[in-house]
């Protein structure tokens, strides 16, 4: 067994260039044979002088014998990936056989070697086709290795989470998703996994209305909500090549790091109909209209956004005044958060939407009949019991501080001067708004020496507020037909938009990003939602099994099954290599059977590698 190298001539521009080939030669009745093994490629760049201790390494792997020498790492990555592509090749080019195949072997020689894991890919590449979004890329104009690459990308977001860097590894060195799907990842460059993010991403439009029209196809929910919300993300680096990057509030504490905002737009039962990317800085209500315009946009489908029917579900940050006009001016139902101060709540009138041991929630439901709209009053106990601890915090904190300053009026080295305790005094106040506005304090002077003798406040909490009435919220809905109870729990979806984002963020890997360029971060975000496509669809499927866990539980679950090629010698010292994955565990098999799939990913291979008279 040796490396040939090869010299060819390019027939567009006449230059040359080297091919190599694993090449093996064989003693025959009729002389020497030499035949090629595998083809190296033009990128093999292993110095010459190592050559044969690569082919030498090689031979030992798949004739199932130990080596005896160090083998530097490079060589033996190589060899182990070489020898794997040679025994997959010569098991293509025999025909299947169920019959039982009884062999004499050496129980000693047996060895076990290259584990890859396939549970979570095997799960997550079922929903890539359930959803046909294979059959969608290809309808776009993907190849074969793009589709490759593509698939590649999604689940592997979905499985290990990480830049695609990160994921080009993965690919080639952890996971067994190549061997499901029938494609060798080590041809794949990082480069092209670059590429490829930007392929998908010129393609954002026509893959997020195949996936919400499959999942609405398949799934049969009836598209009556629309749930609309932000957040945003860091990324490391100055940012300077992208346009999107801004300083903005950070909602992870990361107002350090420049910013880039996610939009999600969402039907009630958890699919995302429509993203986008806007600048870190953006104003939130600002970005309303954009969405819900473009999802009328002539080239995606009419089935996609009905005003007639959807009811668009927003918190407290979007719903402006102008963003309800322009729903009202466009006849968009709507159920918001109110951003109006005023607070009432008449707990005799109030009707009990929800009761368990953690919390009670009542809602008030009024007619304002001046704005054609139903405010509904909630009051919820987990959240009185929240707020009135802030306030209780802030509360104490303030108050200690002026009795503090107080009790010094009258303490050597204290401050005294009465414009210094009204300056300390508006301090205090800035340090603890929430507290301080519910309070008068007054300042006693001294007009002979213009000290402070006296400071005395007093509590007066305003009425009808969000202070006075902690736990009391309000909600503001053009539907006067629904009863209390649908009204409130249409708004509780808003908490789904919430889980969608933490998932987005904690399990598929959309934060920190790492690019620079504006399409490589969008990219890279559009990556996470395909993926959160995937996810749910398999989520929501599993659910109605009883299987509620979170995605990051699932992946823990799954984890543990692998596909390894065991190697035997037998007594005619040929070698049997087969490869196979290892048996379930319970967990997996509970997930696999809720799902309709095989507990065995991939298929069983086994190659007989002959002893042969090789030529030296």
């Amino acid at each position: 067994m040796y490396i040939r190298r090869t010299t060819i001539k390019s027939r567009k521009d006449g230059k040359q260039y080297y091919t190599y080939r694993l090449v093996q030669s064989e003693r025959t009745a009729k002389g020497v044979s030499q035949h090629t093994l595998i083809n190296l490629g033009t990128a093999f760049s292993l110095p010459r002088d190592q050559w044969p201790e690569l082919s030498s390494r090689i031979q030992e792997i798949i004739s199932g014998q130990q080596s005896f020498f160090k083998i530097s790492e490079e060589i033996e990555e190589l060899a182990q990936n070489y020898a794997a592509r040679i025994i997959h090749a010569q098991h293509k080019n025999k025909a299947e056989n169920n019959k039982p195949d009884y062999r004499e072997v050496d129980v000693d020689s047996l060895e076990m070697f290259r584990p890859r894991s396939v549970s979570c890919e095997h799960v997550a590449l079922e929903a890539f086709v359930f959803l046909k979004l294979g059959e969608e890329l290809k309808a776009l104009g993907f190849n074969g290795p793009q589709l490759a690459a593509a698939t590649g990308t999604i689940i592997g977001r979905m499985c290990q989470p990480g830049s695609e860097l990160a994921t080009h590894y993965w690919l080639q060195n952890v996971s067994g998703l190549g061997e499901l799907i029938d494609y060798d990842f080590n041809k794949i460059n990082l480069y092209k996994m670059y590429k490829i993010s930007d392929q998908l991403l010129n393609n954002k439009e026509a893959i997020e209305n195949h996936l919400y029209l499959q999942e609405k196809n398949l799934f049969e929910f009836q598209e009556t909500i629309t749930l609309y919300d932000l957040t945003n993300t860091y990324f490391e680096g100055s940012s300077k090549a992208n346009k999107l990057g801004k300083r903005g509030h950070s909602k992870e504490k990361r107002s350090d790091c420049p910013l880039v905002t996610l939009a999600l737009v969402l039907d009630s039962s958890g699919f995302p109909k429509r993203s986008k990317v806007f600048e870190g800085n953006v104003s939130e209500p600002s970005t309303l209209k954009k969405m819900i315009v473009g999802l009328e946009r002539k080239n995606l489908s009419q089935e996609l956004f009905k005003p007639s029917k959807a009811t668009i579900v927003m918190d407290a940050g979007i719903a402006t005044e102008d963003n309800i006009k322009w729903l009202r001016e466009n006849s968009y139902p709507y159920i918001v958060v109110s951003r109006k101060h005023h607070r009432e709540f008449n707990e005799d009138e109030a009707v009990v939407v929800k009761q368990d041991n953690d919390c009670t929630v009542k809602v008030q439901k009024i007619i304002d009949s001046e704005n054609d709209e139903v405010l509904l009053y909630c009051h919820s106990t987990k959240r009185e019991k929240k707020e009135q601890a802030i306030n209780d915090r802030f509360t104490i904190r303030f108050e200690k501080a002026v009795s503090k300053l107080e009790s010094g009026l009258h303490k050597k080295g204290c401050l005294k001067k009465y414009d210094k305790v009204l300056e300390k005094i508006g301090r205090l106040k800035q340090q603890y708004s929430k507290a301080a506005k519910h309070y008068k304090i007054e300042v006693s002077k001294n007009e002979k020496n213009g000290n402070a003798v006296k400071i005395l406040w007093t509590r007066q909490t305003l009425a009808d507020t969000k202070d006075s009435l902690p736990g009391v919220y309000c909600l503001r809905t053009t539907h006067m037909e629904f009863d209390e109870a649908t009204l409130w729990r249409t708004y509780t979806m808003l908490t789904d938009l919430e889980a969608v984002f933490r998932s987005l963020k904690s399990e598929l890997g959309m934060r920190p990003v790492f690019h620079q360029i504006t399409k490589r971060v969008t990219g890279h975000i559009f990556i996470s939602v395909i993926a959160y496509h995937l996810i749910h669809s398999i989520r929501y499927r599993l659910k109605k099994t009883g299987i509620n866990s979170s995605w990051s539980d699932l992946r823990k679950q799954l984890a543990g099954q692998n596909r390894v090629t065991v190697s035997m010698q037998c007594r005619n010292d040929n070698v049997v290599h087969v490869r196979k994955s290892t048996r379930p565990e319970s967990r997996q098999q509970k997930i696999y059977s809720a799902l309709g799939l095989s507990s065995l990913p991939g298929r069983t291979m086994k190659t007989t590698i002959k002893k042969i008279k090789v030529v030296p």
